[in-house]
């Protein structure tokens, strides 16, 4: 990332808009719960790690929008795990 200091004001409920290029750099997306670590008078703003069941209920969000069947996901990870077999093994 390129080393550039970026502003942005804290509205009266707390709420900060993070700038859209620090979001993209960050992998941060609508909806994502982060991490804020105090360090000394700054602070650290980073994605929180996903919990298993918390991650569980993630995936189920994202089959459900893009309209896969579970059977039709489970099949394309078995033709991805042949292929990377095939190409890694033999």
């Amino acid at each position: 990332m390129q080393k550039s200091i970026f502003t942005a004001e804290i509205k009266s409920r707390g709420q900060l808009t993070i700038p859209k290029k620090l979001r993209e750099t960050g992998n941060l997306e609508e909806g994502q719960v982060v991490s804020i670590i105090p360090l000394g008078e700054a602070i650290i703003v980073t994605p929180k790690r996903l919990e298993l069941e918390e991650a569980r209920r993630e995936i189920k969000k994202i089959i459900k929008r893009s309209g896969v069947s579970p059977e039709e996901l489970l099949k394309g990870i078995d033709e991805e795990r042949e292929k990377l077999y095939k190409e890694l093994y033999r």
